[in-house]
């Protein structure tokens, strides 16, 4: 039976939207909801980059074009795109740490998403996991379209038997936010 649920898509086709909808519906019909989603940083109409948000606002850079890693740190490169792990560490691995830990109640953890960036950071792995395996907490996230040389985190969370993955597309993206809202009510039934 499935518990998390996950959105796969290509880029650019709504996950991230549908997930912050949900967030907010899920938020006014009273639960508990935490995480972090990640949106495009643009400058002159192009986009230069990533930055990782947290549900409650908190900013900082996921990536940039061409940007030089911090002194002593080693360079994650996807494409063009320079990772910025620490700032990602600092603002998704306390939101996870917080929704890993079981407490009363039922709570969802918002991660989007689970891709190549976020893979470069191993604790965020961990994370994952736990967070995954944390009793009373459901996992909202995505997960990017099978592409290229699997990631293993990604096709280790698409063939788990509590996960119920939902694939987005133009055509069924303005009807899918009640059957996710849903499925993460019901943890992911």
């Amino acid at each position: 039976m499935a518990r998390h649920v996950f959105l796969t898509g290509p880029p650019g086709v709504g996950k991230t939207t549908l997930i912050q909808k949900a967030s907010e519906a899920l938020k006014s019909s009273g639960v508990s909801v935490d995480g972090f989603y990640t949106e495009e940083v643009r400058q002159g109409g192009r986009r230069i980059g990533f930055d990782v948000v947290t549900l409650s606002g908190v900013r900082g850079p996921l990536s940039r074009i061409g940007s030089t890693p911090p002194p002593g740190k080693r360079e994650c490169r996807v494409g063009q795109y320079v990772v910025d792990l620490t700032s990602f560490e600092q603002l998704a691995l306390p939101v996870l740490r917080t929704a890993g830990s079981s407490g009363p109640g039922r709570r969802v953890c918002v991660i989007d998403e689970v891709g190549k960036m976020e893979l470069f950071s191993q604790p965020f792995i961990q994370a994952v996991r736990q967070t995954l395996s944390t009793p009373g907490t459901v996992v909202l996230g995505t997960i990017p379209v099978p592409k290229g040389k699997p990631l293993a985190l990604v096709e280790e969370i698409r063939t788990r038997n509590d996960v119920k993955v939902l694939s987005v597309t133009k055509d069924n993206r303005n009807r899918l936010l009640p059957e996710i809202v849903a499925c993460v009510q019901s943890g992911g039934k």
